[in-house]
């Protein structure tokens, strides 16, 4: 006698192996074309989302920086501005005196300058003064005149007016006269 593998209820019997045939078959059913133009056009709707999303996020960084860079150089002399302040108040006080002594007056005038000189240092700003013998810098120098000398050729004779250098990056070269080659 042979034993035949009879099962009373066959849809009960759906594993894991017979499952995969019939949702590969599922798949494999031909899309009519409408239904195809719908996914594509969903496909499409979505990606034209996903663009219009990338897209205004990248203009409001890009407006974002420009503000950030427009603020930055709008408040960057503000720390600069309040060392100078006390400065400009030296200054009121000693022009609403009406003190006649040019001693007191001129000691006034160097306690202002100090208090211009701390506040150039601590808005990193610092003077080009170079003294007489000094070799010719043309990055921190500006020679106004060549003058014979009995100094070497190209060095400062005298300086006209200081130059300054705010972080290293010159602002203003000194002026100078130079000595002429002999």
């Amino acid at each position: 006698m042979t034993q035949e593998n009879h099962n009373p209820h066959p849809e009960q019997e759906n594993t894991a192996e017979d499952a995969a045939p019939e949702a590969s078959a599922q798949a494999s059913v031909p899309l009519t074309p409408e239904e195809e133009i719908a996914e594509l056009n969903q496909k499409l709707a979505d990606l034209q989302d996903h663009f219009l999303r990338a897209k205004a996020e990248g203009e409001n960084i890009r407006r974002r920086a420009v503000e950030d860079i427009a603020k930055a150089h709008k408040f960057a002399i503000e720390s600069f501005a309040e060392h100078l302040v006390p400065v400009t108040d030296s200054l009121y006080a000693a022009l609403s005196t009406d003190a006649g002594d040019a001693k007191a007056f001129k000691e006034g005038l160097e306690i202002t300058l100090k208090q211009l000189l701390s506040a150039f240092e601590k808005g990193r700003m610092t003077e080009i003064n170079p003294t007489v013998g000094d070799k010719f810098d043309p990055h921190h120098h500006q020679a106004i005149a060549s003058v014979p000398s009995e100094q070497d050729p190209n060095t400062v004779v005298s300086v006209l007016q200081r130059g300054y250098t705010v972080a290293d990056r010159v602002l203003r070269p000194a002026l100078v006269t130079v000595s002429a080659p002999k």
